[in-house]
């Protein structure tokens, strides 16, 4: 090695807390984004889907499509991430996300609407995989308690502004459900331009071949299973031939996956990642997360508004207690894991807590008390705060600083697809739990079919044209329902909890992936690969 080409093979320099606090500022504001996206559209759902004379199906697919498209791509951007300028992928999946939030206010049918939803994905999976790749490269795993109470506050803000505005949108006749996407683009414009100015990182320059056969095969299995999970049980049986197919095609399609991801130099998900117990173990425990989480919390503004009448701003409000349960128990175990370095007892304690809090939730009904609505959520909060995070954490602590991205995108990738099947497969159950519990209360109040009951029994009615006997009934069916999703989603958690137990716990490192990386790579440093890129 020569004098010359030493500097470059030296680790970086620690960042100060003012740096580090200025580099994930465009992070942050993109992080905001992604939120306000999936929240800000929450409330106003159950207008659109009226609006738009939609079904119940159609209100699982608007959630369910950004959900699939993000999922399919996480590990893609995870991949791209190990290989090529991170800041230029984070603001190419903005500009993504500003193109899907236009077509999406524009859209006139659900077609369009959902077609929409996919390029938020798209762009949403890019800022899910990649923000926590830059975190990771910044912040040592032992400083990233210091700034939980950032990402909390992000989380927190977004989450809770998210469903008000959106409430005040709808509510608000000379502005609209439209408004709630294009809310969102000047804060992704923004995070671009932060991110410009504010996001160095080092990137390394090597040649590099793209696995697209193996991304999408990946991609198309995936969705294969994903579409049946979705259609399943209301288009269709789920013993029919239609499931065959795409049980099979799915299945066979993700075999060939393996069998390239296993011989290909540059796979998108590196098997041998697996063979690590922590990431393993982790992933494992994120698919369940996903599944009882997102798979039961995504129908709970449907629930305030259909079974107990509220408005969508006051849906809104209703959810605080869940997000102030996250925020507070996530910045507290935050702060005490960096000062401790000890971090399993909290992974335990969140999944114990999180189970509980689903547990509660399976006893809701349409005359459910908001005190007991909101202790019950609070607890389901403080539980996935303790959880959700620390579960990222543990996995990138434990792989070499070259596998971060595809650690990272790996337990990003089984979240959001843990998250969709529970959202496509509980959205089914609850369209037909909702049909169900309203044929047997119009049959016992002895009002003939359809006697006034919104239009199909699939179809999200609008409560203030039904009539008081009907109204009663319908509140009853949704809550029955929603109460079901919790009650199967407690297992979910439940597993998770014997997952996390298993999770050896170590020491927390105190170097940054950046640090990390030119130590690990530094055997190899004399080819002078590294350059700082702005």
């Amino acid at each position: 090695m020569t004098a010359a080409q030493a500097p470059d093979a030296a680790p970086p320099a620690p960042m100060s807390n003012r740096q580090i606090l200025q580099a994930m500022s465009g992070l942050m504001a993109g992080m905001f984004v992604a939120i306000l996206a999936g929240t800000v559209v929450s409330n106003a759902l159950p207008t659109i889907i009226t609006d738009l004379g939609a079904s119940q199906s159609s209100y699982t697919w608007v959630v369910t499509a950004e959900l699939l498209a993000m999922t399919a791509t996480v590990p893609l951007w995870g991949k791209l991430s190990d290989l090529f300028n991170k800041k230029l992928l984070l603001q190419l999946s903005l500009g993504l996300f500003v193109v899907g939030s236009l077509l999406a206010g524009f859209s006139h049918g659900v077609g369009l609407l959902i077609f929409s939803r996919v390029v938020q994905g798209i762009g949403a999976g890019g800022l899910t995989a990649l923000a926590q790749v830059v975190v990771a490269a910044i912040i040592p795993p032992r400083r990233l308690g210091k700034y939980a109470g950032v990402f909390g506050a992000v989380f927190a803000v977004g989450t809770v502004a998210g469903p008000l505005v959106g409430g005040v949108l709808v509510d608000t006749s000379w502005l609209g459900w439209r408004w709630c996407f294009f809310i969102g683009v000047p804060f992704a414009l923004l995070a671009i331009v932060l991110l410009q100015r504010t996001l160095n990182l080092p990137v390394t320059r090597r040649e590099a071949k793209i696995d697209f056969l193996g991304a999408f095969l990946i991609v198309a299995g995936v969705c294969a299973l994903l579409i049946w999970v979705t259609l399943a049980g209301n288009e269709f049986d789920w013993a029919s031939w239609q499931t065959a197919a795409l049980t099979g095609t799915g299945l066979v399609l993700l075999a060939a996956a393996v069998v390239v991801e296993a011989r290909t130099p540059e796979p998108v998900i590196p098997l041998d990642i697996f063979r690590n117990r922590t990431v393993t173990l982790t992933t494992v425990a994120s698919l369940l997360v996903g599944v009882a989480m997102f798979g039961g919390t995504v129908f709970l503004s449907q629930y305030f508004q259909v079974s107990l009448g509220k408005s969508p701003t006051v849906a809104g409000l209703m959810s605080l207690p869940m997000i102030m349960g996250l925020l507070v128990s996530s910045t507290v175990a935050g702060q005490v894991i960096s000062r401790t370095g000890v971090w399993k007892r909290y992974l335990v304690a969140g999944a114990v807590i999180m189970t509980v809090g689903l547990g509660l939730l399976s006893t809701i009904g349409a005359d459910t008390s908001f005190t007991l609505l909101s202790l019950y959520m609070a607890v389901l909060g403080v539980g996935v705060g303790m959880l959700m995070q620390n579960l990222v954490l543990a996995a990138q602590n434990d792989v070499p600083a070259a596998e971060l991205g595809a650690a990272t995108s790996v337990l990003s990738f089984f979240r959001s697809m843990g998250g969709t099947i529970g959202t496509s497969v509980l959205g089914a159950i609850l369209a037909n739990r909702v049909a169900t519990e309203t044929a047997k209360g119009m049959e016992t109040a002895g009002i003939p079919a359809g006697g006034g009951a919104g239009g199909s029994a699939h179809g999200v009615p609008d409560m203030s044209t039904l009539p008081e006997p009907v109204r009663a009934i319908i509140e009853h069916a949704y809550g029955v329902a929603t109460a079901d999703l919790f009650l199967i989603a407690t297992p979910c958690a439940l597993l998770a909890l014997i997952t996390v137990v298993f999770l050896k716990e170590k020491p927390l490192k105190t170097t940054s992936g950046m640090e990390r990386l030119a130590e690990e790579s530094a055997p190899a440093a004399d080819t002078g690969r590294a350059t700082p890129v702005g």
